[in-house]
């Protein structure tokens, strides 16, 4: 049975860097969206570690962002019902799940960083292709100029899924899972 559109939402996740040279991911900013692309839930996250960088070249994220946000325990508890018998949408979900502190079951994922009918297509032997270039591959625009945005990062997520659910769930039903694995590190981000 193909699941409802209403169990679909889409997940993106951005982090600071706390430890010696910023090198250890801490969440800073979530953006899950219902599969119409209303916001759920977005917001900064306060640090609970202090931060050694912000990678603001990147994230567009300083300290003044963060200091107003939610506590991490707060998302955690709204993302964990938000994500109740939900198929969550996104790019590297592992990293997400991984940075929120919240496994989610593997089969209920759509993870776009893993699908190998884009691999196939694109031609690529990279672990992971970017979610910039397979938007610009499938979707023929430009996402992530200047600053990464969760909520366009979510937003593209859920457009490129989309516009292949219908393939992407045909492989499902017929049993034949059409994603490469996750790094194996991260098992513990799936139930």
């Amino acid at each position: 049975m193909s699941p409802r559109p209403d169990q679909y939402i889409s997940l993106s996740c951005l982090c600071v860097g706390i430890g010696p040279g910023g090198s250890t991911s801490m969440l800073a900013q979530v953006t899950i969206l219902d599969v119409h692309g209303r916001t759920l839930l977005g917001t900064y996250v306060r640090p609970t570690n202090p931060v050694t960088d912000y990678r603001t070249s990147v994230t567009g994220i300083e300290a003044k962002h963060l200091e107003p946000g939610r506590k991490i325990h707060d998302v955690q508890r709204l993302a964990s019902q938000i994500f109740q018998n939900k198929i969550i949408i996104g790019h590297t979900l592992w990293s997400e799940f991984s940075v929120l502190g919240i496994p989610h079951p593997a089969v209920d994922t759509r993870d776009l960083a893993l699908y190998l009918p884009f691999r196939t297509h694109i031609k690529s032997n990279a672990p992971v292709i970017g979610l910039q270039t397979l938007v610009w591959n499938f979707l023929e625009r430009k996402i992530q100029e200047g600053h990464q945005k969760t909520s366009e990062n979510a937003s593209a997520c859920l457009e490129l899924f989309k516009a292949n659910a219908g393939t992407w769930e045909n492989f499902i039903q017929e049993g034949k899972w059409p994603c490469s694995l996750p790094p194996d590190q991260y098992s513990r981000c799936y139930l």
